[in-house]
């Protein structure tokens, strides 16, 4: 057995006792994990400094969501999920952020796309453009970070539901911003 497996052994106790409120039993949590997430990233990853930062989001996404953790299941595979998606969000980050480099383009493109009141207002036109509840799923996953199954709460809808109307959102906003940029 890995010695990360062998430490992580006792892992869903130390969630447990740090969802009750204990502090230290959270920090040693904490503290364990790094290791073990760095591992995870790594094998995604290979610029130190992104996997840095893919640890951090990953530990700041553990303390968002660590009320849904069953300590009856083994945390490993439910760090290594957040993990894995911190890692592959950041990947994609850093594409988009590599396509835009070129200096010449961000000064050519048009004052209103560089303004972030802008960039509100086409996001408010986006989501307007969905059906409400569309909208509603959007909002509650993307914009507000709830889990899947907290949006399905929200609304008193299965889960399967949620995310069959998320996936029609994000069709219909791909086609709305694909449609957009052909008429510019």
């Amino acid at each position: 057995m890995p010695a990360a497996d062998a430490h992580a052994q006792h892992w869903p106790a130390l969630m447990a006792r740090a969802q009750a409120g204990d502090k230290d039993a959270y920090n040693q949590l904490l503290k364990a994990m790094v290791p073990a997430i760095r591992a995870l990233v790594r094998k995604k990853i290979a610029d130190d400094a992104l996997v840095e930062d893919v640890i951090q989001d990953t530990l700041l996404a553990i303390h968002r969501v660590r009320h849904t953790y069953d300590p009856r299941r083994p945390l490993l595979p439910w760090v290594a999920a957040i993990a894995s998606a911190r890692a592959i969000d950041a990947l994609r980050q850093r594409g988009r952020n590599r396509e835009v480099q070129d200096e010449e383009a961000l000064r050519a493109q048009p004052a209103e796309q560089n303004d972030a009141g802008a960039g509100q207002e086409a996001l408010t036109g986006y989501l307007g453009s969905l059906p409400e509840r569309q909208r509603q799923i959007v909002e509650s996953v993307h914009l507000r970070e709830q889990s899947l199954a907290q949006a399905a709460a929200e609304t008193n809808l299965s889960l399967s539901a949620v995310k069959s109307l998320l996936h029609r959102a994000m069709l219909n906003l791909r086609k709305s911003g694909n449609s957009k940029h052909e008429k510019s």
